[in-house]
């Protein structure tokens, strides 16, 4: 195995999937010579030529309506978005037709594709290169959402998704490009798609907690969950992975055994992904709670620039709601 970061398992695996499918292009917004504004696609344009790794205009909507097109006529696109921000534009391209292409044509026409893009903040971008829009699409039928906390899984996910027949959002969270780092193996694997990881788990159910996460976030829990030990308080901890479809059955079996989960994202906390999470959980297991669930995430305003780092939910606001929980 090799160690590498996540940038590096990104590049890897579409690196492999050109060479293993030449239907594979790659197309976006100085993804090129330059190799892309985070350099996840360095040296595919010389591997692979203009043919297959494209430098497109500044246009979003023009990206993604060109790859639903080649999609559509049997090529496999996985388009990048330079930042998450910047897919508005092209918002009406994935809702109204990537999304709905397989149930418009009764299952004659599917569209192939994958779409990159880092999402997050962390990196003293703003709030124009920070945000973090799952929440958009996991309410979209005919997606799916994915979005790694680690090189392993990066490189797993994105074989994975490109080679699934269903449209992918796959965000990449770019505070963690270069700091995530792991062994990842050199060869050819996948990670399935809507299977959560069980990163930690609880070892005394007495006073347990189940905390859900993703994404860069994963660490702020697992950083929370440490201190949280420090008080006698046992934290099992969830890496979703795969935001949509979503692995309610790992999720409903923590929490039916902990009794108390806490959901931790980037996204303001209105009509966020968590909002979602607690209702499931709920549904499923609300004769096993034992404390009202909670959310810790960013707030309900747009993402600040001087006060970054007091908008993310970092481990020092997860671990008062860890303890709130704990002794409902």
């Amino acid at each position: 195995m090799a160690q590498m970061n996540l940038v590096e398992a990104i590049n890897a695996a579409l690196r492999l999937e050109m060479k293993r499918d030449a239907r594979v292009v790659v197309m976006g917004e100085d993804v090129g010579k330059a190799g892309g504004v985070f350099r996840a696609t360095a040296g595919l344009w010389e591997a692979f030529g203009d043919d297959r790794v494209i430098d497109t205009p500044l246009s979003e909507s023009g990206i993604l309506g060109t790859a639903i097109g080649m999609a559509l006529y049997g090529l496999v696109p996985v388009p990048e978005i330079q930042f998450a921000d910047f897919i508005f534009p092209g918002y009406d391209q994935i809702v109204s037709e990537l999304a709905k292409m397989r149930w418009r044509s009764g299952g004659e026409y599917a569209a192939n594709m994958v779409i990159r893009s880092p999402v997050g903040g962390g990196v003293r971008g703003g709030l124009y290169h920070s945000q973090s829009p799952e929440s958009l699409f996991i309410h979209v039928a005919g997606l799916k959402v994915v979005c790694p906390s680690n090189p392993y899984d990066a490189k797993g996910l994105l074989l994975a998704a490109i080679r699934d027949p269903d449209p992918v959002l796959f965000f990449e969270p770019k505070r963690i490009y270069r700091a995530a780092r792991g062994e990842v193996p050199e060869g050819d694997y996948t990670v399935e798609l809507s299977k959560a990881a069980v990163v930690r788990y609880a070892d005394n159910v007495e006073r347990a907690v189940t905390m859900i996460a993703w994404g860069a976030m994963l660490y702020e829990a697992i950083a929370a969950a440490d201190m949280a030990r420090e008080q006698g308080i046992h934290c099992e901890i969830l890496d979703l992975r795969t935001l949509w479809p979503v692995d309610i059955e790992s999720i409903a079996r923590s929490v039916t055994k902990t009794g108390r989960v806490i959901v931790v994202h980037e996204a303001p906390k209105t009509c966020g992904f968590g909002a979602e999470l607690v209702a499931l959980v709920s549904e499923r297991c609300f004769s096993s709670l034992e404390a009202p669930p909670l959310r810790v995430t960013g707030f309900d305003t747009p993402f600040p620039y001087a006060l970054e780092m007091d908008y993310l939910p970092l481990a020092h606001r997860i671990l008062p709601a860890i303890v709130e929980t704990s002794r409902f």
